[in-house]
């Protein structure tokens, strides 16, 4: 079953890639769309990209502050911020590309958080924290965007299920997810049991953990919707709950595809979602976006995980030819001393 598994969940990833595809290749067929994405880039002000670049760093600073809060929730506090920040950086930036996220990120975090002395509980416990903070976030924001503009998810008829696409149900459905973010507040400012889940046992944090839960989630998702958003044009563009509200939804599609970096799916669900702007300029802003959030990111993550595996090498290295250094000079000294004790014997 384990190993069934194990090519189910690539196999569904690729097929949503090759549909997503095959849609976008419908939507855009007979359009130069390269010449059209290329002038639209270099059409886009500095204003823009400043602002976009910006939405980037908010994303990866909340997204860091994740693993800096499963940290405080662990009681670990002797590792950097500077260390955590390029852990959390490398972990999401090779995620969010590759896919099956909790797999490839606590991969990431397990080769660099041993090398700081913790344990492969203490990890495991922090991986699944930081998944735990990212639903939060999205939970909580979904209600908001389910409550405040259940209106605007009509657009997306077809696409999200239908509860969720007429306004009756879809308040209902807010109303229940913010409940739910008050109930993990109340289990943990009251210290009730666990949640348990089938197999899945929560653990309520401290009220600090929660709070700074409910504060970096949010940013991390606003930062990144942010991206987005500055990439449009004025003329047409929603408004920046909308787009929130579309980043949700197909944010949230692309993780359950399982499509690496959500390729396609992502794309097709915003094109869909925005029919009243030309579909080249929706195509630029998801361009912008994947190149700050996803391109340029695993560029830099790549670099960071060779530095970090050449210097423990290098460290390994060290150690060994220390320990070689040790032995020869242990052997050294026993001939010394053997014939100093040859007439004892």
């Amino acid at each position: 079953m384990k190993r069934f598994l194990e090519l189910f969940w690539p196999l569904v990833g690729l097929v949503a890639v090759a549909v997503s595809a095959w849609f976008l290749y419908r939507e855009f067929r007979g359009e130069s769309v390269g010449h059209q994405v290329w002038a639209e880039l270099k059409a886009l002000t500095l204003k823009q990209y400043a602002l976009a670049i910006l939405s980037t760093l908010v994303a990866y600073v909340a997204l860091a502050w994740y693993d800096r809060i499963a940290l405080l929730h662990l009681g670990v506090r002797h590792i950097s911020w500077i260390f955590v920040g390029l852990c959390s950086f490398t972990t999401y930036a090779l995620a969010h590309n590759i896919g099956a996220s909790v797999v490839s990120g606590a991969m990431v975090r397990y080769r660099a958080y041993t090398s700081k002395g913790l344990s492969a509980a203490q990890i495991a416990v922090l991986v699944a924290l930081c998944s735990l903070t990212f639903g939060l976030g999205t939970i909580l924001l979904g209600g908001i965007v389910l409550i405040i503009e259940p209106e605007r998810l009509r657009r997306l008829g077809g696409i999200l299920p239908g509860l969720l696409t007429d306004p009756r149900s879809a308040r209902i459905i807010g109303t229940i997810f913010l409940a739910a973010v008050a109930i993990y507040i109340l289990g943990s400012v009251f210290r009730l049991k666990p949640l348990v889940i089938g197999g899945f046992r929560v653990e309520y944090p401290r009220p600090g953990i929660t709070v700074r839960q409910l504060i970096a989630a949010p940013m991390e998702l606003i930062g990144a919707a942010g991206i987005i958003y500055f990439a449009l044009p004025e003329a047409g563009n929603p408004g920046f709950m909308v787009i929130l509200a579309i980043f949700l939804a197909s944010f949230s599609a692309a993780l359950v595809s399982n499509a690496p970096g959500g390729l396609g799916v992502f794309e097709l669900i915003f094109l869909k979602a925005l029919p009243a702007l030309p579909q080249v300029k929706v195509l630029t802003a998801l361009l912008v976006f994947r190149l700050f959030y996803l391109l340029i990111p695993l560029a830099i993550a790549i670099v960071i995980v060779i530095l970090f595996e050449r210097r423990k090498l290098d460290e390994a290295l060290h150690r060994k030819e220390g320990e070689g250094g040790e032995s020869i000079a242990c052997e050294g000294d026993a001939k010394a001393i053997a014939p100093e004790n040859a007439g004892l014997l």
